[in-house]
């Protein structure tokens, strides 16, 4: 043994551990359990289109119900910037209130300032609402 060292020692490489039985095994094991994880991996995805319709398929209603409060609150958003937008554009945002109170004036003249002509305002809204609805005929 004297000689064995003396020999590395002279050479100048260091020794190096020897292989056991157990260091030996632990690369097919880890080989064993990436091949168990892989195939668990694999089987979760091929079950994950299955999943996702019957996830959807039991909380449909509550999904629709989300889906549409968000789409309200982007549409909201998009139309409060583009408002904002428009605003900046100078002499746009009073031609935009001009327009807004002569119609207003139209509107009053055309369907408030008669009975007859409120009561056919009525009736306009009611087929509106039904029509809406889907009440009536």
């Amino acid at each position: 043994m004297s000689t064995e060292l003396q020999k590395d020692t002279e050479s100048g490489t260091p020794e190096q551990p020897p292989l056991n039985q157990e260091y030996a095994s632990s690369g097919g094991a880890s080989m064993d359990q990436a091949q168990q994880v892989w195939a668990k991996i694999s089987g979760l995805l091929g079950d994950l289109p299955d999943f996702v319709s019957d996830f959807f398929n039991e909380y449909r209603r509550p999904i629709i119900t989300i889906g549409i409060i968000l789409g309200g609150l982007i549409a909201a958003k998009l139309a409060l910037a583009i408002l904002e937008a428009i605003n900046e554009i100078p002499l746009l945002a009073p031609t935009f209130e001009i327009i807004g109170l002569g119609y207003s004036v139209w509107f009053g003249w055309r369907y408030i300032r008669l009975a007859s002509k409120r009561q056919e305002l009525l009736e306009d809204i009611n087929a509106l609402k039904d029509q809406v609805l889907g009440k009536g005929s």
